[in-house]
């Protein structure tokens, strides 16, 4: 009697960005591309082949998601597989049954997790429990698929605007990023969030600086404070903290900001309002800033007035909507490095 070898190998995930090397970073955004233009600008002349086929992705996710869903529901089928949505009402997770347990049971019947968590800790116990791959799709400490289309985003941007690409025409993939990205500096102007934490850990390294504004009281972890700085000095950027947005903005390529207007309470709303005065991107702040005459403004969505005005946010100078647009490409790619690859 002959039985079947089982493979007892742990499966590789991706939590954040911290756990990969700038080539690696570079490289999963190259082939984001490439996907891209592959599926968006060859079509009808894309893949005929379905990786994935016959295999389920389990989206678990305990908060409402707009871009991540859509993004990894349409990914998954680009690569012949099928997207469980697992919501917050429609599992136990967390509430008779333990995350362990249901990370447990939930593994055991799908191929890959895409999770989006509260706490950091629920992903690490995703990341050890599971006998499959899992994708953070958002915690309280990292945000990695957004930074990666962060990084597409600017790769695109900076690629036709060094390049002189005419309108109308795509070419981001004849280059690399490694080409494109380093000596930016990108400006922060806003809380001291998942999204701050993760473009800490991955654009230093890839000789992106970083400039920070937050509000007093509101700061990073000590420990993603760390990386970032090791990760500059390795590269020769730079990584500086304060409270004046005016003093990040200057000289920077990009600004970038994301939601700290309070979902809560009115009287939570009031006092996050009150704290971040002075913190609305607008034209007339980046100016009073120094910002480079060129500059350009991210938000990875969805967006409030107070923290950038409609004069920014519809203009020529903002590149969120393609941002968000990519972020279907690197989730893309992540699942394509995991569940078919093997590896990032």
């Amino acid at each position: 009697m002959s039985g079947i070898k089982i493979n007892t190998a742990k499966p590789k995930h991706f939590i954040t960005t911290a756990d990969y090397t700038a080539e690696q970073l570079f490289d999963l955004v190259d082939r984001s591309i490439q996907f891209k233009v592959e599926s968006k600008y060859n079509y009808p002349k894309a893949r005929t082949e379905r990786p994935l086929d016959g295999k389920t992705v389990g989206l678990l996710f305990s908060k409402r998601s707009t871009r991540t869903r859509v993004a990894t529901e349409t990914a998954v089928g680009y690569l012949g597989g099928n997207a469980m949505f697992l919501g917050g009402q429609d599992i136990q997770l967390g509430v008779n049954e333990s995350l362990l347990d249901t990370t447990r049971v939930v593994s055991s019947m799908v191929d890959g997790i895409m999770a989006r968590v509260g706490g950091h800790h629920e992903i690490e116990t995703l990341a050890k429990e599971s006998a499959v791959p899992v994708v953070n799709a958002l915690s309280d400490k990292y945000h990695p698929t957004q930074i990666l289309a962060d990084l597409m985003t600017l790769h695109e941007f900076y690629h036709n605007k060094k390049n002189n690409v005419p309108a109308g025409v795509y070419s981001a993939h004849t280059q690399h990023p490694r080409e494109t990205l380093k000596g930016l500096k990108v400006a922060w102007v806003g809380d001291a969030n998942n999204i701050l934490q993760e473009i800490l850990v991955a654009f230093p390294k890839c000789g992106i600086s970083v400039s920070a504004a937050c509000p007093p009281g509101y700061t990073c972890d000590q420990d993603v404070i760390d990386i970032a700085q090791a990760d500059a000095k390795k590269t020769g950027a730079t990584v500086f903290f304060t409270t004046s947005p005016e003093e990040a903005i200057k000289d920077c390529d990009v600004i970038v900001t994301d939601t700290w207007v309070s979902m809560g309470q009115e009287e939570e709303k009031k006092k996050r309002l009150a704290e971040f005065a002075g913190y609305q991107v607008t034209n007339d702040l980046a100016a009073r800033g120094g910002a480079k005459s060129d500059w350009i403004f991210m938000h990875c969505l969805p967006r409030k007035p107070e923290e950038v005005d409609d004069e920014v946010f519809y203009s020529e100078r903002s590149v969120v909507f393609p941002e968000a647009e990519n972020r279907k490409w690197t989730i893309l790619a992540v699942f394509d490095a995991l569940l078919v690859r093997g590896g990032i």
